[in-house]
């Protein structure tokens, strides 16, 4: 994929970033026949090419792949997270892009070319009417405007593109996607499996459902099966987990209609108070620091839940003072995430004579077993939580500890050491209004833009569930036979989930939120926001494919709208 110098300013349909969300936006618009620009504030990223780590082992790398500490001042908030050299160069320097907390808040960010979706965990799961219909039922927040069966063919027009590998359950709180076959649970995790399903009647382990091919190829960049190497946030050179690089820009760019310029920062889209519509964008070049301006008659925002809601922040007018389609005073708040780091770990006796195959590039799920119903045992929290975790074999550097040499010594190396297996909780986090970001204009960045700033943590219901969900796990590795059982809580952040959702969220009422059924803003029709920003509640599942959904929705809905000259 190349960047596209077209000096051209005028166009029919805008795209802000190149993510999960962008990347479905520019596919779908240029199959509609749109001449679509799709900008990046980052810089470019061409699948295979630019993946420098993608075949290195440790000993290829300086320090085993760790990062200087000199080299890490310049990553104080992503190396919350976890940055070495393996993937460093798809982090963000907070150097360059800050933030403040007001409360601890984890914002890991991936600015280039495909954003996160090189980076991201690739777990795939559908909501249910469960997740859309909670709001309403517990007088939480506002009320979804669509409900599953609005955008139950949008889930399958999705996974049948990008390849979800699962085992069907037959759930109603987790509705079966269109599979390619699973990957396998390992002797132990199938160990346990068995035990919970003789010791719970609620509960069920599968292997999670991923965005890998396991079976065949895929549109894109020459997309074949996984081949089990587990190095996915490096960038896959054989495209086997869906990025936008591997999957949708390339889609895009083969219409004919893609427009692709990198190292574009989105300062604000541009409204005509006459026709009051939004006529482009304004947009500073990350390097020269040029300010340019484009037009489109549609703009699609997906640079991320934060960062969207900062360009409507931007956006000001005479119509709007306060953002872009804030007149509700919604815009900015209700940020959710999903909280997580902490469950139970244990040990395994058995099984001595059994290995595993391969890096599996994914763990166990257990889904959501609380608040289901009236049959569901009573719990003091609303909503509910799943399990993510895995069990291997713990490897030959146990032998170190034997401190031995000779005969007793080449023995004890051919040993590997002994089982182990941890299940983290997975929880749903309430939309709390005063759970907000706001601009910082006395802190202002590189290209000249407000800081954001972010006020949020997670509350009462979240603490309950949390420990609702350590007790259970240790309950389920003990009644499996697990030894040394032990909780862990890290007491992750709001943030540390990597699913900013809320800021801009969907709704029937234009006094209680920003965007519509359709994913536009109340008040300017031919502005669409369908990532992370969008969402009215959090669910419990991994959200991207809800917004790779929800994106095509909106984008084939704006493609038909502009024909009927309605935009």
């Amino acid at each position: 994929m190349y960047i596209n110098n077209s000096t051209e300013t005028q166009y029919d349909a805008i795209v802000v970033g190149t993510g999960v969300s962008g990347g479905w936006a520019a596919k779908e618009l240029c199959e509609n026949g749109l001449k679509t620009l799709v900008l990046e504030r980052g810089r470019m990223v061409k699948h295979v090419e630019d993946y420098p780590t993608m075949h290195l082992d440790p000993w290829d790398l300086p320090h085993g792949g760790a990062t200087p500490q000199e080299v890490l001042k310049d990553y104080n908030k992503q190396r919350r997270w976890g940055v070495n050299e393996t993937k460093r160069h798809f982090y963000n320097k907070d150097s360059d892009h800050d933030y403040q907390e007001v409360k601890p808040f984890d914002w890991i960010r991936g600015t280039q070319v495909g954003g996160r979706s090189l980076i991201w965990g690739r777990q795939t799961y559908r909501w249910s009417d469960l997740d859309f219909e909670a709001n309403a039922k517990e007088g939480i927040g506002v009320d979804w405007p669509i409900r599953y069966n609005d955008i139950a063919p949008w889930y399958t027009h999705v996974e049948k593109y990008i390849g979800v590998s699962g085992e069907a359950l037959n759930l109603p709180q987790l509705p079966d996607s269109e599979f390619l076959p699973p990957m396998e649970l390992n002797c132990l995790e199938n160990h346990v499996k068995e035990s919970i399903a003789s010791n719970y009647k609620d509960r069920i382990m599968t292997v999670g459902r991923v965005a890998h091919i396991t079976q065949g190829a895929k549109d894109g960049a020459g997309r074949t099966a996984c081949q089990f190497r587990n190095r996915c946030d490096r960038g896959c050179p054989f495209g086997a987990y869906f990025s936008s690089n591997s999957s949708t820009l390339p889609a895009a760019e083969a219409t004919g209609n893609m427009t692709l310029r990198p190292d574009s920062v989105v300062a604000e889209v541009l409204y005509d108070d006459n026709t009051q519509k939004a006529t482009g964008v304004r947009v500073i070049d990350a390097n020269t620091k040029e300010v340019l301006e484009f037009s489109a008659k549609v703009v699609f925002l997906c640079a991320s839940s934060m960062a969207s809601t900062a360009i409507l922040m931007q956006s000001k007018s005479e119509r709007f003072p306060n953002g872009m389609g804030n007149d509700s005073g919604e815009l900015g708040h209700n940020i959710m995430d999903h909280q997580l780091g902490s469950g139970a770990g244990g040990t395994f006796e058995g099984f001595k004579d059994n290995y595993f195959t391969g890096r599996r590039p994914n763990g166990f799920y257990i889904p959501r077993f609380r608040n289901l119903g009236k049959n569901s045992e009573k719990v003091d929290f609303l909503r509910g939580y799943g399990y993510q975790g895995g069990a291997s074999r713990s490897n030959w550097r146990e032998a170190v500890a034997e401190l031995g040499y000779g005969k007793e010594f080449k023995k004890e190396m051919l040993n590997p050491g002994g089982w182990n297996i941890g299940m983290g909780g997975f929880g749903e986090v309430l939309p709390y209004h005063e759970n907000h970001m706001s601009l910082n204009y006395e802190k202002l960045d590189k290209w000249g833009l407000p800081t954001i700033v972010f006020d949020a943590e997670f509350k009462e219901n979240e603490r309950k569930m949390k420990e609702d969900w350590k007790v259970q796990a240790a309950e389920m590795l003990e009644a499996s036979g697990c030894k040394d059982v032990n909780i862990y809580d890290s007491n992750a952040p709001i943030g540390k989930g990597i699913h900013e959702m809320g800021t801009a969220r969907m709704g029937h009422d234009p006094k209680t939120s920003v965007l519509n059924k359709h994913n536009q803003l109340h008040s300017v029709k031919n502005v669409f926001v369908t990532d992370g920003a969008c969402m009215t509640s959090s669910a419990n599942q991994n959200p991207s494919l809800t917004y790779m959904a929800l994106t095509a929705r909106a984008a084939n809905f704006a493609a038909a709208e502009l024909k009927k000259m309605n935009l």
